[in-house]
């Protein structure tokens, strides 16, 4: 909605940067085996949460994988992080702000705003940094946060009750009609395609 970011995590080629890059750090492990071992462990761990839309947190995958396939000592909890943000990087194919979305956001600069993603603060947060967008807004929830994603009600609570706002007074805007649209709808809130907002506002 805000940010234009495309990725490849399928990509093998994004798993021998990775596997390279964790040769310096003390983990040995194959391409084709690290691609296998993180969508194998991605799935269980979300099978393990028991939502109904679950969310994992990366860091603790790759942590995992890590502690299993070292060679010497590490501090797997810091290089779960440290992996997590190289994978990131690999797979990243573009990275950008959405102009129009940016104008839209300048439009609503006296009001509270905040965001609610389905996606990883490990880097997520880090990007939005970089683009000189996370301090725009009051405050940004990321669903690796509470380990389920939208359209969970509780994701959309958990916003409402950080605004400090009752659901009719909140516009949520956002460019999957099932998470962005209908779900907040369904919850009380007034609710706009991103398209929609775009030429709703003139920007």
């Amino acid at each position: 909605m805000l940010i234009d970011v495309l990725t490849d995590e399928h990509d093998i080629e994004t798993y021998r940067c990775l596997s390279r890059w964790l040769l310096y750090q003390g983990v040995m492990i194959a391409p084709e085996r690290l691609r296998a071992c993180y969508v194998s462990r991605v799935r269980e761990a979300a099978h393990r949460t028991g939502e109904r839309y679950p969310e994992v947190r990366v860091e603790e995958v790759f942590a995992g994988i890590c502690a299993e396939h070292r060679v010497w000592e590490i501090d797997t909890e810091r290089l779960g992080v440290e992996t997590a943000r190289a994978f990131r990087a690999a797979s990243l194919r573009r990275l950008g702000v959405i102009e129009k979305s940016q104008r839209l956001l300048d439009l609503f600069s006296t009001e509270k705003t905040g965001v609610v993603s389905n996606g990883q603060r490990v880097f997520s947060e880090r990007e939005m940094q970089a683009l000189g967008l996370y301090d725009r807004f009051d405050f940004v929830i990321f669903s690796s946060d509470p380990g389920y994603q939208k359209p969970d009600p509780r994701i959309y609570a958990a916003a409402l009750e950080r605004m400090g706002l009752s659901a009719p007074d909140v516009l949520f805007i956002g460019d999957n009609f099932e998470n962005d649209v209908a779900a907040p709808r369904g919850l009380g809130m007034r609710a706009l395609h991103v398209e929609e907002a775009w030429r709703r506002y003139g920007v």
